[in-house]
C-alpha cells in the first residue's frame, strides 16, 4: 500500500512539475529568440544609418569599415547589396554565388518594400544561425538592403542553461515531494499495518485487543467490524472446542463402566448368549475409540503454529514396533525398509497420530497373509522441500468417487468390515493440513489403498 501511495503522489507531483516546467521553458526559448531578434534589428537599423550616408557620398571604403566593424563586434556576417541584389560589401563574400544575394527572400522582401525587417533562421555546417534584413533607406526601400546574420549559439546556451536550471529544480521538487509521500503514505497506511498485524494476531488465536485501531473514521470501522467477527468466531471455535472435548471426556468413563459390567456378565450368560455379550463388547470398544477419535481431533481442531522436526526413519520404526503383535495376530505382514533418514516439520503429536490411523485401517482392510508395505519417495518436484510417506495394503481398494469420500468424517465405505468410526482417514487429512501437507488414496495392482501423506521436511531437532 505504501508502494501505490508513493508511485500516485509521486506521479501528481511529476504531472504538475511537467504542466508548469515544460510550457515555461518553451516560453522562454522564444522568448530569448525573440529578444535575440529584436536586438539584432536594432543594430541592423543603426548600421542601416551610417551605411546609407556613406552610400550618399559614395565612400566604399568606409562602407567596408562599417560592415567589417559590425561584423567583428556582433560575431557575424554583414552583407550589404544595391537595389538589384548586387553585393556592394560583403564580410564573407565567397560563400555567395552570383545572384544568390538578390534571390534571397528576406532580400527581396526589405528591396521591394514588402516589410520593414525580414527575420529568419537557417542551419548551415551543423550550427544555426539568425539574420535580418533591413533597407538602407527606411521608407525608400529601392536604395538597397543590409543583411546582419549571428550565430545562434549564443542564445541556444542562454536556453539550454534554463532548460537545466529547470530540470534541476524539478528533480529538487521531485525528491521533496517523495520525502513528504513516503511520510504521508506511512501515516495513511500505519493503521492498516496494526490492522494487518492485529488480524494476524487474531489467526494465531489471540484475542481481539481491547484498544481499537486509530485513524480514519471507515478504517476505524472496519477495524471495529474485524474485531467484533473475530471474538464471535472465537467464541464459537471455543464452544465448539469445549463441547467435543466435554462430552468426550465424560463419555469415556460409563463406556469404560458399561465395557466392564459386560465383561463380568460372561460367567452368567449361557453359551448360545456369549456371542451377543461379545458383539456388545466389540461395539462398545467401536464407541470408546470413536470418543477418542473425536477428542483428538477436537484437540486439534485448532493447530498451533508451532512445529517441531520429527525424524521420519525413528517414528517408523517405533510405531511399527507398536502394531506388529496386533499385525501378527491378524496374519498381516509389516515391512519398512529403506525409509528415508529425514526430519519432518509438522505440529506437535501428529506424525504418531497419522502412522497410527494409516496403519490400523491397513491391518483391517489387509487379508490374511498379505503385506502392508511402507516407503518413502522424493516429491514429484525436486524444488519442494518434501517427502512422500507410502503405507499400501493389498485390501479391496475403493473406486475413485470414494476415495474422495473417505476423508469426509464418520464416511465408512459399503461392506467395510466392522469396528471402524470413519474418523481415522478425516484427522489425518486434518493433521496433515495443518502440518502444511496433504494426504491421498491412490489405488495398487491388483488390488489395494496406497495411502500417501505429503509432509514437509525441515532440520533435525537435536535430543535434549
Amino acid at each position: 500500500m505504501v508502494r501505490r501511495l508513493l508511485f500516485t503522489y509521486l506521479s501528481f507531483a511529476l504531472l504538475i512539475l511537467l504542466g508548469l516546467e515544460v510550457p515555461f521553458g518553451y516560453l522562454y526559448a522564444r522568448s530569448e529568440e525573440q529578444r535575440e531578434f529584436a536586438r539584432l534589428e536594432h543594430d541592423a537599423e543603426v548600421l542601416a544609418v551610417f551605411l546609407d550616408a556613406a552610400l550618399r557620398e559614395r565612400q566604399l571604403g568606409q562602407v567596408h569599415l562599417l560592415a567589417r566593424e559590425t561584423a567583428k563586434r556582433l560575431k557575424g556576417q554583414v552583407d550589404v547589396v544595391d537595389a538589384r541584389g548586387e553585393i556592394l560589401s560583403s564580410t564573407h563574400p565567397g560563400q555567395h554565388r552570383p545572384g544568390e544575394l538578390a534571390a534571397a527572400e528576406d532580400i527581396r522582401t526589405a528591396l521591394t518594400g514588402q516589410g520593414r525587417v525580414s527575420t529568419r533562421t537557417a542551419e548551415s555546417g551543423g550550427e544555426r544561425f539568425m539574420s535580418v534584413a533591413v533597407p538602407v533607406r527606411p521608407g525608400e526601400p529601392g536604395q538597397g538592403a543590409i543583411r546582419v546574420t549571428v550565430p545562434m549559439a549564443t542564445v541556444t546556451d542562454r536556453i539550454y542553461q534554463v532548460w537545466w536550471i529547470l530540470t534541476a529544480a524539478g528533480l529538487v521538487v521531485l525528491a521533496a515531494a517523495a520525502a513528504v509521500a513516503v511520510a504521508l503514505a506511512r501515516w495513511i497506511s500505519r493503521p492498516v499495518r496494526e490492522l494487518e498485524t492485529t488480524a494476524r494476531q487474531l489467526a494465531d488465536g489471540a484475542p481481539p485487543p481491547p484498544t481499537p485501531v486509530t485513524g480514519p473514521p471507515e478504517l476505524r470501522r472496519l477495524a471495529a467490524t474485524v474485531y467484533a467477527t473475530a471474538a464471535r468466531l472465537q467464541a464459537l471455535t471455543q464452544a465448539q472446542r469445549s463441547f467435543a472435548g466435554n462430552a468426550s471426556h465424560q463419555l469415556r468413563t460409563p463406556l469404560a463402566a458399561i465395557r466392564l459390567r459386560l465383561e463380568n456378565l460372561e460367567n452368567d450368560i449361557d453359551t448360545s448368549g456369549r456371542k451377543h455379550l461379545h458383539a456388545a463388547v466389540r461395539e462398545t470398544d467401536r464407541l470408546a475409540r470413536m470418543v477418542q477419535t473425536l477428542l483428538d481431533m477436537a484437540r486439534s481442531g485448532h493447530p498451533s503454529s508451532r512445529r517441531e522436526a520429527i525424524n521420519l526413519r525413528d517414528a517408523v520404526t517405533e510405531r511399527v514396533s507398536l502394531w506388529q503383535p496386533l499385525a501378527v495376530q491378524r496374519g498381516v505382514r509389516i515391512q519398512h525398509t529403506n525409509i528415508a533418514d529425514v526430519s519432518v516439520s509438522v505440529v506437535p503429536g501428529a506424525l504418531d497420530q497419522i502412522l497410527d490411523n494409516l496403519l490400523s485401517n491397513s491391518i483391517r482392510h489387509a487379508p490374511t497373509d498379505s503385506p502392508i508395505t511402507i516407503s518413502t519417495r522424493p516429491t514429484a518436484s525436486p524444488e519442494d522441500a518434501a517427502v512422500e510417506l507410502h503405507i499400501a495394503d493389498s485390501g479391496p481398494g475403493l473406486p475413485p468417487d470414494q476415495r474422495d469420500q473417505a476423508f469426509s468424517p464418520f464416511w465408512r465405505a459399503p461392506g467395510a468390515p466392522k469396528g471402524g468410526t470413519g474418523l481415522g482417514l478425516s484427522l489425518v487429512k486434518q493433521l496433515a493440513e495443518a502440518s502444511d501437507g496433504e494426504v491421498r488414496l491412490e489405488p495398487v495392482e491388483p488390488t489395494g489403498i496406497d495411502a500417501t501423506v505429503t509432509l514437509p521436511t525441515g532440520p533435525v531437532q537435536s535430543p535434549v
